[in-house]
């Protein structure tokens, strides 16, 4: 219980300080969407968060306009559906910054298994739906993990049947580590994590 109620008040701690620091960024970021294919800047989607229940995920868009009626799921950095904003975006996981709304809202927490669409949920086992016990996230241990999930997919024979039979599996096979031990020095470390990975990404650049 004290672990819990310690890392919701860093979530929303670090979430609304975030929004303060890099709201000129955020702003920067609103105006290349806007130059370079105009509105909306935002991209709201139904995911499915804690105890199954629906809520609209809020992210930069990077893909054009209508894109997801052609495919859920992203195939490589290359997917014509990107937009050239988007590509730069995804790269450095930038996208994601309008999460933090949803993180002081409750409805996601910094660290959690990253939230699915319906589609994805209802092929859940009964043992994969410990997920849905607690607050999906913005970075997880799978996240790390498969930073290079597009380019796997990219490269399978039948990308959404990969996602479905060997890519889903593993990465709610590593959320359990955290859903099995919540503490906060396990959320602390996958967020530096995170920022190593994010960082290295930069560096190679």
């Amino acid at each position: 219980m004290f672990h819990r109620k310690l890392i919701r008040l860093t979530d929303v701690i670090f979430s609304a300080f975030g929004l303060i620091v890099l709201s000129p960024v955020l702003l920067l970021i609103a105006l290349c969407i806007f130059f370079d294919t105009g509105l909306p800047v935002l991209y709201l989607q139904t995911r499915v968060g804690k105890d199954n229940r629906d809520f609209r995920l809020c992210k930069f868009r990077t893909m054009r306009k209508g894109a997801d009626k052609n495919g859920l799921i992203t195939i490589g950095a290359n997917d014509s559906r990107i937009t050239r904003s988007g590509s730069f975006l995804r790269r450095y996981k930038l996208d994601e910054l309008p999460q933090l709304f949803n993180v002081i809202a409750g409805q996601m927490s910094l660290v959690g298994p990253r939230p699915e669409v319906r589609k994805y949920v209802d092929l859940y086992s009964p043992e994969q739906r410990v997920v849905l016990s607690v607050r999906p996230g913005i970075t997880d241990l799978a996240s790390i993990e498969f930073s290079n999930e597009n380019e796997i997919l990219q490269h399978a024979e039948n990308p959404e049947r990969c996602y479905i039979e060997e890519l889903m599996p593993a990465k709610i096979r590593l959320n359990m580590y955290f859903i099995n031990q919540p503490t906060f020095g396990n959320y602390m470390s996958v967020i530096l994590k995170t920022i190593l990975r994010i960082t290295g990404r930069m560096n190679k650049r």
